[in-house]
């Protein structure tokens, strides 16, 4: 066992290249497999087989004598290296298969989506100055973005014949190409009007001619990295910074629809996810809310 995690370290670190930490982290993972099969009583490296393999990773969750529980990415780095010495012990014609080839890393745990509260997001999308050119775009980019659900990169990527005002909405094209047609809030509509009317014109006249919805101050298309300093700028601006990211607004919007009562697979079809199991992510963080509201108002709820 020890000569041929050597040789599958040295692999790694000539042929592949691959840097110190990694390394060392390997080492370590290694090291602890090899004592969990020696506790075994498996001392023979070829004679390793699948059981051995996933009880390793059982005992990485559940912890041992001498380790304490590891997290799911920490216990899915180690399985990784597992599977990576018994890959290259089975080309390297040191044993006559891979026990370790059906052997999965457990799934990291779905991180919740961070969304801000309603008044938080109000405030936000009040930072814009309702005058100036840059102003009342960024304004209709904000209130379209969270009226929508878009993603920045759908949002700059509109043309003016993607918006009907007249039946308030807005064509988005989503990934792998899928368009989608999404309603379009008053408020949206009102900030995407002034927009259009006082600011856009003198935009465009900066540039060449373009499609495009939202202009740069070049007359050119807005860029997502533009898009998000617009965000973010206006974040810092309302105090928000530490909680928003590129897709706070589309989280913010997921999550108030389904505290409003919409059906998650009405918000499925808004957000373009191609599997409702994407969306219901958002439905945990309701339940979180709803658990902390019967926390603190039902009077059983701590006994």
């Amino acid at each position: 066992m020890t000569q041929v995690v050597a040789a599958y370290l040295d692999h790694l670190a000539v042929e592949r290249g691959t840097a110190r930490n990694t390394l060392d982290s390997y080492a370590r993972d290694l090291r602890r497999y090899a004592a969990h099969l020696e506790r075994q009583g498996v001392t023979d490296f070829r004679r390793i087989t699948e059981a051995e393999v996933t009880g390793f990773g059982a005992a990485l969750r559940e912890g041992d004598d001498e380790h304490p529980p590891l997290a799911a990415s920490s216990a899915a780095r180690a399985l990784v290296a597992v599977r990576g010495l018994h890959r290259f012990a089975h080309v390297d014609g040191l044993t006559e298969d891979d026990p370790a080839r059906e052997v999965r890393p457990p799934a990291a745990a779905k991180r919740l989506p961070k969304a801000l509260p309603v008044d938080d997001v109000l405030r936000l999308l009040d930072m814009p100055a309702a005058d100036g050119e840059r102003p009342l775009r960024d304004r209709a980019l904000l209130e379209l973005l969270y009226s929508t659900g878009a993603r920045i990169s759908e949002a700059v990527g509109l043309d003016l014949g993607d918006i009907d005002r007249t039946e308030r909405t807005v064509l988005l094209d989503g990934k792998g190409g899928k368009q989608r047609l999404v309603p379009i809030g008053r408020p949206a509509v009102e900030a995407l009007e002034a927009y259009l009317v006082r600011s856009r014109p003198v935009l465009a006249s900066r540039g060449r001619g373009t499609a495009a919805l939202f202009l740069n101050a070049r007359g050119t298309r807005l860029s997502r990295q533009s898009a998000w300093q617009v965000l973010k700028t206006n974040a810092e601006r309302a105090g928000l910074s530490a909680s928003v990211s590129p897709h706070t607004l589309r989280h913010s919007f997921a999550t108030h629809l389904l505290e409003g009562g919409a059906d998650v697979r009405v918000v499925q079809e808004l957000l373009g996810h191609a599997s409702v199991t994407t969306t219901q992510v958002y439905t945990l963080v309701t339940v979180n809310t709803l658990r902390e509201i019967y926390a603190t108002a039902h009077p059983r709820a701590l006994g």
